[in-house]
């Protein structure tokens, strides 16, 4: 028989505190009070006195409710009924559809075992060029979005999950506005990829503690169809607001602080997260892409600053596009030599080239009188900037590549590229 505590001994914020025996961490609690239920998360035990923070928030909650343990973790259903559903931060269903009760599984278990994981070896095809060609997305890899406030970062998430090649897209939203929710909901259903999708939505009206749960819920489902087979893209915007939920519970629980206010363990809580991308073994994987945005476009942030050392590598997302010289893909050369042969040529010319046109522009901007080959540079970047960078180009990687070249054969000799001769007679454009 469940024992029930009839004295909250206090309330500050969303956290309540009790005394209780025979409680484990992370465990549920159900608090009912005269406006009825509400589900609690044990988040820290001293003693005899056990802390909770409140799903919903602790408003209508007096000091004499009763509380009941349920002897379990938070659980999350991996139905097949998923696809298709939106639900909020706390697993309960935003678009009127049924709860589902069925296939439960905890969130929040630990990160696969390195035995069951293979090396990242298969390539994930966005039709975005400068991430299919230039950065390519590995499957089972982690990289945050950096970017700062104003930048089309969903926009460019849900981009991703239009033309992403996997099998199932788990969205995570994290103190969303509410337009962004709709902004979402309303493409996934318009370019009918909602029926692939799972959407966990935490507006910025919801309740903090709600915010801490979505990657949690996201990864746990993500996990489960991944050991069933399939290719899972995990989305989630955005980070910054999850580590600030962090903070906002650890100042009510009087925690002393670390770098800016933030907990000491933000680096253990990220890591927790983007650890759970993982390729299977004789499975299927789970891919992370995470927004992380940058307060003031600071990196050096907390929270840039962490992730920088957990993920590998990052998108740079700058002035309405991918920034070719703040992104990288650390498992690119995984792939991208399977793809096609004048893929890492092309890559790494075109960059090469690229960054002499940034330093010609500067030279232009001081008045420096321009050459033939400064001019060509000129119009090399002028091209690359709109056929290649910007976000509205949608091709897949093999007419990238072909527009590389074409793009090279309009403005340059192909002695001046430097590309190998073998690659120059199979693919350049006359």
């Amino acid at each position: 028989m469940q024992k029930v505590y009839n004295e909250i001994i206090q309330i500050a914020g969303d956290v309540i505190t009790v005394e209780a025996e025979d409680v484990a961490y992370r465990e549920l609690a159900q608090i009912r009070t005269a406006q009825g239920t509400s589900l609690a998360q044990v988040i820290r035990m001293d003693g005899a006195k056990v802390s909770l923070q409140v799903l919903a928030g602790s408003r209508g909650i007096s000091t004499n409710d009763r509380v009941m343990f349920l002897k379990r973790p938070m659980q999350v259903s991996i139905s097949d009924d998923l696809l298709g559903r939106v639900f909020d931060g706390s697993g309960q269903p935003r678009d009127n559809g049924p709860v589902l009760q069925e296939r439960m599984t905890e969130i929040g278990g630990p990160s696969v075992n390195p035995a069951k994981r293979v090396i990242p070896r298969k390539m994930v095809r966005t039709g975005i060029p400068m991430i299919d060609v230039f950065n390519t997305l590995v499957e089972s890899q982690k990289l945050p979005i950096f970017s700062i406030a104003g930048e089309p970062y969903n926009p460019l998430l849900a981009r991703i999950a239009m033309q992403a090649e996997v099998d199932m897209i788990i969205l995570g939203g994290m103190g969303l506005k509410y337009d962004d929710y709709l902004f979402f909901k309303d493409t996934f259903e318009e370019h009918g990829a909602l029926s692939r999708s799972v959407l966990f939505i935490h507006t910025a009206s919801d309740p903090t503690v709600e915010c801490l749960l979505v990657p949690d819920m996201c990864l746990a489902v993500a996990e489960q169809f991944a050991l069933q087979g399939k290719r899972v893209l995990v989305l989630l915007t955005d980070m910054t607001n999850f580590a600030d939920a962090m903070k906002e519970i650890a100042i009510t629980m009087e925690q002393i602080p670390s770098n800016r206010g933030y907990p000491g363990d933000l680096y253990s809580q990220l890591a927790a997260r983007y650890e759970k991308a993982v390729d299977f073994d004789g499975a299927g994987s789970i891919t992370v892409l995470a927004v992380t945005t940058m307060p003031g476009d600071d990196v050096t942030h907390p929270v840039p600053d962490n992730t920088g050392y957990i993920t590998e590598g990052q998108f740079y997302l700058k002035g309405g596009h991918i920034e070719p010289f703040g992104s990288l893909s650390r498992l690119k050369q995984q792939v991208n030599g399977d793809t096609r042969p004048d893929h890492r040529a092309i890559m790494d010319r075109m960059i090469q080239l690229f960054a002499d046109y940034r330093s010609t522009l500067e030279k232009k901007a001081l008045g420096f009188q321009m050459s033939a080959w400064d001019e060509k540079l000129l119009k090399y970047g002028k091209r690359f900037e709109e056929e290649l960078m910007s976000l509205s180009v949608n091709i897949p990687l093999e007419e990238a590549l072909d527009l590389g070249w074409r793009i090279l054969s309009d403005i340059f000799d192909p002695e001046e590229t430097g590309i190998k001769d073998a690659l120059v007679k199979k693919y350049w454009k006359k």
